[in-house]
């Protein structure tokens, strides 16, 4: 039997019984409702048992000794006397609801949240019951068990795929006559293990299975955190219907989407990267071991544009006067997770001149047109691969679109749009084949809560990558495409390792953005020497100011992947809120990488690199994955040291700066960059402390012009002197012209702006809290320096809960405000409604309304200084997640 999980209040837990039932396909049709704020409609999941995927490897007899003989057997039920109903005459193109659904005619008995009145009776199970015994239990059913929450579930009932009009083909008999569970399933079976050269023939199966009949209801429950399903008599995973139709919709409080506006004042949705995944869009199973393909259909006023997580660029199909149809899909098969959508009044972005060389270079390559001629063999599962695709392995800027609300149009032509071709080459010449076909870029609305977020085929960015010179626009892009390769393509078998995605991202986003750059060698090596130092400070930041169990890039050890005897498991600390703000699995990841780079020279690593990629590529590793390969990789000569015991021990299993870290940056020099920003600093001291009268033939300072990584260093240098006065202060924002350079940069302003109380600037700092979103935990780099006068905003009220409170505490978008002692309470009583609805301030600190904690529970700050005090008068903290 199955152990129960008790994860601790900021754990995720993930509740899919994955080891019994795997999600081969989704199929998503949904509607868009504004006024509601809610996605409303239906998700059919295709199935296969993880039996029968055992036996298609040869494993059979490995897995009967681990599970009942009943579990290993397929077991046929009583036969389903089923009529085989003739489909022919309905049209697929008009939906599921022109299909006779079984039951249709009776009393609906859910409620207003999705529940059945008296679970009981009605779906028959009981989740303290069932929730942690999911597989063969002889007399009992088996329970299918998906990761749900914030959803209304109407219906659940199972898919008559033996309906569908051809579908005989899939049975080897010219003609049904007879329908059973045992039928349907092997239908299902032969759909989802088609061969990749007839993917598009598998998909139109999938689109015409969705709309075809129910032949049953299914009794279901949810709890907190999961959607429990089970047909009476079907007792093992094999038994169980392969093909379900859920009805069901989301929530407005869902912590999956954003329902907000743009820029320009329009109402748009997004999935904004949640702690909670996708599981308050669809129920899915969230273990990223679940990898599955979609397609997705989703109806929206004729004004908005659909984006979405595809291979295909959508164009809309008119449904009736004033409403259309977005219809998008995935062949490659992902985790649920990484399914991303947007739905706005977007504006498309095109470049003034687009050569003809430019659009060959950018043809789209779809599945069917690729020569799926072998170049190396893959080791994933089968799919149209682009690394088995000639054409594709050669084309260096795949196709791409740039989207944005409308007010922001002229923004993205001048910095956004000139940097996508020439990042996407860089990225190319590194690490090759790109993963994906195409690529949508969207500049998100204000509230996004970080600079960036990649999933398949579509980037997120913030529209604080725009504004100043394009250095920032052009590291975040970099960082969010080479995820294609590292989050994306290659994922984390364990999310605990996150570094994985982060590390790699970080490390190759300076490579990508120097050869963006067409930098001199030279001029490379300098400005990454640079963005080193910088990511030095924070790291030291970071190990000072959090919990040492947080500080681990391998929490789990030996553990790491291992999950429960049904696939369920829990994401330490994947709800903590300190979790938003932390850099360590960015910043030891990337230093890490950094470390083995220099041990192995350039050139030998990156080489590795792109045969690792090739490799592993669609499929999901753990460290011991990449570390064995690579010294494997490794000549004798340089490996001294080395190993995966040793790595492990030094830098991902314990807590703080790892040795051979600190052993480097003692012995190194600074690099030309920094030391000019040296110079610069004692300028700005000798200026701070000349009197306020001054001798008439005293030599004025003459500073040098600085790029923005240096403007950040120089002040993160002026923020450790004790005073600046309000001449200095004045002086260094009209010579840099701080308050129109990139977001990094006006971040660190206002923090001397508010540590030194200069009121005359405070206009600043409350345009930064309105118009900026600074980097969170994910995708953000560098992290501020921590200054020893801020407050941190703590959220005890949720901590201090038990059980169900605290879910409840986690569900708040809002999960930690950090604020300083400010000498003027008014400021935060005129910013923070501004900057995040739902909050107000009152003095110093700040009330957050909440159907979950209650009206107005109090968020002050905590005298003793806890942990992170770094960011806070410009730094307002949403819950996020997901490479991003």
């Amino acid at each position: 039997m199955d152990v129960k999980l008790e994860p601790s209040w900021d754990d995720l837990p993930l509740m899919a019984n994955t080891s019994h039932i795997l999600v081969k396909h989704y199929v998503l049709d949904l509607d868009v409702d504004f006024e509601s704020q809610i996605f409303e409609g239906t998700i059919v999941l295709f199935f296969e048992s993880r039996n029968r995927l055992e036996k298609q490897s040869g494993s059979t007899k490995e897995t009967c000794r681990s599970e009942s003989n009943e579990a290993c057997r397929f077991s046929t039920p009583e036969p389903c006397h089923s009529p085989v109903t003739d489909t022919r005459t309905s049209s697929s193109k008009t939906g599921y609801n022109d299909f006779a659904i079984c039951g249709k005619g009776e009393k609906d008995t859910s409620g207003k949240d999705g529940n059945h009145d008296n679970p009981e009776q009605a779906s028959g199970i009981s989740s303290s019951k069932y929730c942690c015994d999911t597989g063969n239990h002889g007399s009992e059913d088996f329970l299918l068990v998906l990761d749900c929450c914030d959803l209304s579930v109407f219906k659940v009932e199972e898919v008559d795929v033996a309906a569908v009009p051809g579908i005989e083909t899939f049975t080897g008999s010219p003609q049904i006559t007879f329908v059973s569970e045992e039928l349907r399933n092997q239908i299902v079976h032969e759909l989802v293990t088609l061969p990749a050269d007839r993917w598009r023939e598998q998909f139109d199966y999938y689109a015409h299975c969705s709309q075809a009949p129910g032949c049953g209801e299914l009794l279901f429950d949810t709890d907190t955190w999961s959607l429990q399903i089970r047909k009476t008599g079907a007792q093992t995973a094999t038994d169980f219907p392969h093909a379900i139709r859920i009805w069901y919709s989301t929530k407005p409080q869902g912590r999956s989407v954003t329902w907000t506006s743009d820029q320009s004042g329009r109402p748009c949705v997004y999935t904004m990267g949640s702690p909670v995944n996708n599981r308050a869009l669809f129920p899915c199973q969230e273990p990223p071991v679940a990898m599955s393909t979609w397609q997705a259909t989703v109806g929206a006023a004729a004004s908005f544009v659909v984006l979405m997580s595809g291979e295909n660029s959508a164009k809309p199909t008119q449904l009736r006067e004033g409403r259309a149809s977005w219809h998008y899909y995935v062949t490659m098969p992902m985790p649920a997770s990484t399914f991303t959508i947007a739905v706005g009044s977007w504006a498309e972005m095109k470049p003034e001149i687009c050569s003809s060389e430019d659009l060959a270079a950018e043809r789209s390559l779809t599945p069917s047109e690729a020569d799926f001629r072998c170049v190396g063999i893959c080791g994933h599962m089968e799919y149209p691969c682009r690394f088995q695709n000639p054409s594709a392995t050669t084309q260096e800027v795949i196709p791409h679109r740039v989207f944005a609300p409308v007010c922001l149009q002229g923004a993205c032509q001048e910095t956004l749009l000139p940097l996508v071709r020439p990042c996407l080459s860089a990225a190319h010449s590194v690490l090759g084949t790109h993963p994906f076909s195409r690529l949508d870029i969207l500049i998100v609305p204000a509230n996004f809560p970080s600079l960036g977020m990649a999933s398949p085929h579509i980037i997120f960015l913030s529209q604080s990558v725009l504004i100043g010179m394009n250095h920032l626009c052009g590291t975040r892009l970099c960082h969010e495409i080479a995820h294609a390769w590292f989050g994306l393509a290659i994922g984390a078998r364990d999310w605990t390792e996150e570094w994985l995605s982060e590390g790699f991202a970080t490390h190759l986003e300076d490579v990508f953005w120097a050869k963006a750059q067409q930098l001199a060698p030279h001029e490379a090596w300098e400005q990454q020497e640079l963005k080193a130092d910088l990511r030095w400070r924070c790291l030291q930041d970071e190990v000072r100011n959090y919990p040492e169990e947080m500080q681990v890039l391998r929490p789990n050890k030996e553990k790491t992947g291992h999950v429960s005897d049904s696939g369920s498991s829990v994401i330490k600390h994947g709800l903590n809120p300190e979790k938003v703000f932390m850099q360590v699995h960015y910043l030891k990841g990337y230093f890490l990488l950094r470390f083995l780079a220099q041990r192995l020279g350039d050139d030998t690593y990156f080489a590795f690199l792109r045969k690792f990629v090739h490799t592993f590529h669609g499929q999901l590793i753990l460290s011991q994955d990449f570390l064995q390969m690579l010294l494997e990789n490794i000549p004798e000569e340089k490996r001294l040291d080395l190993s995966v015991e040793n790595i492990f021990r030094d830098w991902l299993e314990s807590s703080g700066i790892p040795q051979p870290l600190q052993t480097e940056r003692q012995a190194r020099a600074e690099c030309g960059l920094a030391r000019r920003v040296g110079a610069e600093v004692h300028k700005w001291i000798r200026v701070n402390r000349r009197p306020h009268k001054r001798k008439r033939r005293e030599t004025e300072e003459v500073f040098e012009k600085l790029l923005p990584d240096q403007l950040v260093l120089l002040l993160e240098h002026l923020l450790e002197q004790k005073t600046l006065n309000p001449r200095t202060l004045q002086s260094l924002k009209r010579t840099y012209q701080l308050s129109q350079q990139d977001a990094e940069v006006r971040h660190r302003w206002c923090e001397l702006i508010v540590k030194h109380k200069y009121t005359k600037a405070y206009k600043d700092v409350e345009r930064f809290l309105q118009e900026d979103q600074e980097r969170s935990q994910r995708d953000s780099f560098p992290c501020m320096c921590t200054q020893p006068w801020w407050d941190r905003g703590r959220v005890d009220a949720g901590r201090q809960r038990k059980g169900n409170g605290a879910a409840e505490a986690s569900s708040i978008h809002t999960t930690v405000l950090l604020f300083p002692r400010l000498p003027s309470p008014g400021l935060m009583e005129r910013v923070v409604p501004l900057c995040r609805p739902g909050l107000t301030a009152s003095g110093h600190g700040v009330r957050i309304g909440s159907p979950s904690w209650g009206e107005g529970t109090s968020v002050t700050g905590d005298e003793s200084h806890l942990r992170y005090i770094g960011k806070a008068a410009v730094h307002f903290a949403y819950g996020c997640s997901g490479y991003f």
